[in-house]
């Protein structure tokens, strides 16, 4: 399975994929896209929507995962970084990719352990994970690759096989008080 990873941001989005499997787990493609801060808005949307879908194109991601917006002390960059999100999302659903969202501390605590990791940490364990020789030279690579290890984590774990309780009852009506086996 591959699964495309993205650290959404106005100047720059990180883009991280792996490629996971029985015992199998390693970087495929990882990189930034880097914006000019002072270019129009919009052009920088859709550099980003153009180069997200040019990788799932190259790629062939089976999945999508994306990391929710961190609102800080400036709602403007949270806006911003939403619209980043929203054309990320979009060049998902153009090419029918399923897409889950995570926040940082998921993030974090998937790869680290530690919900409220520094990003030379998660850096750091991304790179012993993947077996990386040479760190990224930027954080939002090692956090759009942290991304994608999350949501391996997610869909690995005995929960991630149903998508809501109705699917866990179907699956498990002995597990329900008055209903017989």
């Amino acid at each position: 399975m591959i699964i495309i990873g993205i650290d959404p941001g106005t100047v720059i989005t990180g883009i991280g994929i792996i490629e996971t499997g029985k015992n199998l787990l390693r970087p495929v493609f990882y990189d930034a896209i880097k914006l000019d801060k002072y270019a129009y808005f919009p052009v920088r949307l859709k550099v980003i929507y153009d180069k997200i879908l040019e990788k799932i194109d190259e790629y062939k991601p089976d999945e999508f995962a994306i990391e929710t917006v961190f609102y800080g002390k400036n709602i403007q960059s949270a806006l911003k970084t939403g619209q980043a999100r929203g054309v990320s999302f979009l060049a998902a659903m153009q090419r029918e990719i399923p897409a889950s969202e995570y926040s940082p501390r998921e993030i974090k605590k998937a790869v680290t352990g530690n919900g409220a990791a520094s990003k030379e940490q998660v850096s750091y364990m991304v790179q012993n994970i993947l077996k990386i020789n040479k760190a990224p030279k930027l954080f939002d690579v090692t956090d759009a690759l942290a991304v994608a290890i999350c949501h391996y984590n997610r869909m690995s774990s005995p929960r991630a096989k149903f998508t809501n309780w109705k699917s866990f009852i179907e699956a498990h009506p002995e597990k329900i008080i008055g209903v017989k086996k």
